[in-house]
């Protein structure tokens, strides 16, 4: 397996975020991701709570390969950076077990430099130090 500083990554991952340009976003999710890697999302306990009230147990979000991905990052910053001007940080620690990377994050309002919200991410890594899959859960 490949050597991949734990920090580094959750750094990086975070970076995916903020991204303007289309193209450098598909560039560093190419970089980080493997090429079906998926996303998994724990939703807001407002949409947990419909989705229990018409019959289902469970609910996660998913995005999966590239382009999947690649939706789901653009939509995020087109909602909550470029529409809600907010930014997200990687909190200092991150840590590495095997093929499990995992960290908190922010969510930073850039006026005032406040804490508004974040969450806990666990990313499984393929041989090559890509991720193959990734647990995203917000205000954890």
């Amino acid at each position: 397996m490949t050597e991949t500083d734990p920090q580094d990554l959750a750094d990086r991952y975070i970076a995916q975020w903020l991204v303007p340009d289309a193209a450098e976003r598909r560039a560093a999710i190419e970089q980080l991701w493997a090429e079906d890697g998926t996303h998994f999302l724990q939703p807001p306990v407002e949409i947990r709570e419909i989705a229990a009230g018409i019959g289902f147990g469970r609910t996660a979000l998913q995005a999966r390969g590239f382009d999947a991905v690649e939706a789901r990052v653009a939509r995020s910053y087109e909602k909550f950076v470029k529409g809600g001007g907010l930014t997200f940080r990687s909190r200092a620690d991150a840590v590495r077990l095997h093929d499990l990377v995992k960290f908190s994050w922010e969510t930073v309002s850039p006026g005032t430099g406040e804490v508004v919200g974040g969450g806990l991410e666990i990313l499984v890594l393929d041989e090559h130090g890509r991720i193959e899959a990734d647990y995203m859960f917000p205000g954890a």
